[in-house]
């Protein structure tokens, strides 16, 4: 494996982003994915249940705690949905795995139980109608496109790409899926959630006037890590710690604080045109991610959105979003504002025996997003969710650019990089581990 195949110092060498655009053609999206996201949004149908209908078999690539999740997510959106296969690069996570949805009553069968970097193709050559990719983001790009090929409809969760080359990958195979007529539902689960959706219906039809500014936040704890065990080779360790390398997971303004950025873009019905940033790292013990971001989006026209997101125990946490209008304001979830503070609407939710309000959607959005796909693909009516997924994704890898560099960078700087993050092959066995964190601008001199 060449030294700098994994290492982040090339990745802040060559981040002037430019050079080729990675897949031929598309950086003409620069122009015409932004037109498509101004266009009236298609609503999913929030069924409580899917239809009934044909049998739809699935195999889940993925097998970690979202992977297994996300299985009973699909297994409870409806009748006459089976799991039937398994695949992860580890063997202990697909037996996990296949235990714990046993003690759910499903019964995978051993010998569609796959794992090592192949597994996926194994799992692919089944007879299946549906495939749930839910590995570290890196493999999405990799995997979403080998499902496609084999003419499975998909579910994936995200981010589902982690550099700009993943992310337009994405985009081209989108396009093959919109073509062969299948189903891809992401897992930005927030476009399918009752309180959202309502609530973009009442900022959409002019409720706060015209949007004139914006900001979305995801400030948390440090999230889960694992300390090296005896015997893990570079690349298990790494695959075992996914969550704190940029290459596997894109790091935590992509990997968590993309839900957020996709309400936003979502909500300005468009994609900023640049970024400005910073961020930094001073209280992590493993990987090579930033701590914290602060990164400033330009929509053009005046108009911004400010990103924050931070992963630190001990600190003030929330996460959300707002929009800011000409006549109002909204926190995008369920409550339109006046100036002054006052409600002026407010969603409704189900209520409880004695009159009070649950505060939650009926239906959990982790299992209306598949409620969505099932009744998509059994009413013939296909659903392809990757595009504007990956637009987010790439919206967030911008940000995530502009702190790591001190730059400002352009939604045409993404769509020209040849950025790629990871190794060109995967083995289990010994890794270049220098991951050097990102220092914007230049040392200050006396």
């Amino acid at each position: 494996m060449q030294k700098d195949q994994l290492s982040r110092r090339s990745f802040i060498e060559r981040s002037a982003l430019v050079g080729a655009a990675g897949l031929a053609g598309l950086s003409a999206l620069s122009s015409c994915s932004r037109k498509k996201l101004a266009v009236d949004y298609e609503f999913p149908p929030l069924l409580e249940k899917a239809p009934d209908g044909s049998k739809i078999r699935a195999g889940l690539i993925g097998c970690g705690n979202r992977g297994t999740g996300a299985a009973l997510n699909f297994l409870s959106a409806g009748n006459d949905l089976e799991l039937v296969a398994l695949a992860d690069v580890f063997e202990d996570k697909v037996w996990d795995c296949h235990s714990k949805l046993k003690e759910q009553k499903v019964e995978v069968p051993e010998k569609n139980c796959f794992w090592g970097f192949d597994s996926y193709k194994e799992l692919l050559g089944l007879d299946l109608d549906l495939v749930l990719l839910a590995t570290p983001p890196h493999f999405r790009p990799a995997h979403f496109d080998a499902a496609v090929q084999a003419k499975k409809n998909v579910f994936m969760e995200k981010p589902v790409a982690v550099d700009p080359v993943g992310a337009r990958q994405i985009i081209a195979t989108s396009k093959k899926a919109e073509s062969m007529g299948l189903t891809v539902v992401c897992g930005t689960q927030r476009r399918h959630q009752h309180d959202y959706i309502e609530t973009y219906r009442q900022v959409a039809s002019g409720a706060i006037g015209e949007i004139t500014s914006a900001k979305a936040w995801w400030l948390q704890t440090h999230v889960w890590f694992r300390t090296r065990e005896e015997g893990w080779s570079d690349m298990e360790y790494m695959l075992r710690n996914w969550n704190n390398f940029c290459w596997l997971c894109g790091d935590h303004f992509l990997d968590t604080h993309v839900h957020n950025i996709d309400v936003i873009n979502w909500f300005m019905g468009k994609i900023p045109e640049s970024a400005i940033g910073f961020g930094g790292r001073v209280r992590r013990l493993t990987g090579d991610q930033y701590d914290f971001f602060s990164v400033d989006f330009d929509f053009g026209n005046g108009i911004f959105s400010h990103s924050m997101s931070r992963q630190i125990d001990g600190c003030a946490n929330s996460l959300g979003e707002l929009v800011m209008g000409t006549e109002g304001y909204s926190n995008c979830v369920n409550t339109i504002f006046n100036h002054d503070g006052t409600i002026k609407w407010q969603y409704e939710y189900p209520t409880t025996r004695d009159g009070k309000s649950t505060g939650m959607p009926k239906i959990s959005p982790y299992v209306q997003e598949h409620i969505d796909m099932i009744t998509a693909i059994r009413d013939h009516k296909p659903v392809v969710e990757a595009e504007r997924t990956a637009i987010s994704n790439l919206t967030a890898i911008m940000g995530r650019t502009a702190a790591y560099t001190g730059q400002k960078v352009t939604w045409e700087d993404m769509m020209n990089s040849a950025e790629r993050l990871g190794p060109s092959e995967y083995v289990m066995g010994p890794v270049d581990m220098e991951f050097p964190v990102p220092l914007p601008g230049t040392q200050h001199k006396e």
